[in-house]
């Protein structure tokens, strides 16, 4: 650094730092950058530059938000206008899930559901017996859902957000905002809003909770656990108030 003018002297460039330039640009790019093993061990950073440059915000007690031009949520305030196979207003999983099962309809003993955030999977117990798995989208990097030991406080079938949803047209029925905050956000004269459903929704931590979502392949939502609308059945049926909850 030169003293005076405040300039830096010239020098030859950091690699690392070269490295991140070129994955931000391809990232803009691309929208999604697949970091090599040898990267990732020598340089832990880029792991977190390597997400997709428009992560979509949850449908939970985590938001509504969903792939960009997708129809998401497009059933929410009148009729679903796709034939989506994540429940009524959740289109399919943008990776095909190869992962969730259930085994558990004879199996008895007490139930206890584990939620592993860096696996995106959730497994049910019976009697300590695995019986469940569920892939998952858990909470982002600024909503983080938090680790320990919960129970199950509330089911809802039917729950809605009250928080997150979206603003639609009252005179075209169009969605204006599909990621709309509430308490921050205000419809416009010409717009009405409607709470983004949550459908099987088993809370464990305040506002926190496990029901059916969109699962874009990482971890997206605003702190909910998004499951399959299978499995978020399955996982409904099967938990009563006081079924434990552990998030590691």
């Amino acid at each position: 650094m030169n003293c005076c003018s405040g300039r830096q002297s010239p020098s030859a460039p950091d690699p690392s730092v070269l490295e991140a330039v070129v994955i931000r640009s391809l990232d803009q790019r691309a929208g999604m950058v697949q970091v090599p093993a040898h990267m990732k061990s020598a340089h832990p950073s880029l792991t977190r530059l390597a997400i997709p440059c428009s992560v979509a915000l949850a449908l939970n007690a985590c938001g509504p938000g969903g792939p960009e031009r997708s129809g998401y949520m497009a059933g929410v305030g009148g009729p679903v206008q796709q034939q989506v196979s994540n429940g009524p207003h959740h289109p399919p999983p943008a990776i095909p899930d190869d992962i969730s099962y259930w085994d558990g309809d004879g199996a008895t003993g007490s139930p206890l559901i584990k939620i592993n955030r860096s696996q995106q999977k959730a497994f049910f117990y019976k009697g300590g017996v695995l019986v469940g798995v569920s892939k998952i989208s858990s909470g982002n990097e600024d909503h983080a859902t938090p680790p320990g030991r919960y129970k199950i406080t509330e089911k809802s079938k039917d729950h809605k957000s009250s928080v997150y949803g979206v603003f639609k047209d009252r005179a075209t029925g169009m969605t204006t905002n599909d990621n709309v905050d509430i308490r921050v956000d205000k419809p416009k004269p010409n717009e009405i809003y409607y709470p983004a459903p949550m459908p099987n929704f088993m809370r464990f931590a305040g506002g926190i909770g496990m029901h059916t979502g969109y699962l874009p392949g990482y971890a997206a939502s605003h702190g909910c656990i998004r499951m399959p609308h299978q499995m978020s059945e399955k996982f409904f049926e099967n938990v009563s108030l006081g079924t434990p909850v552990i998030v590691e």
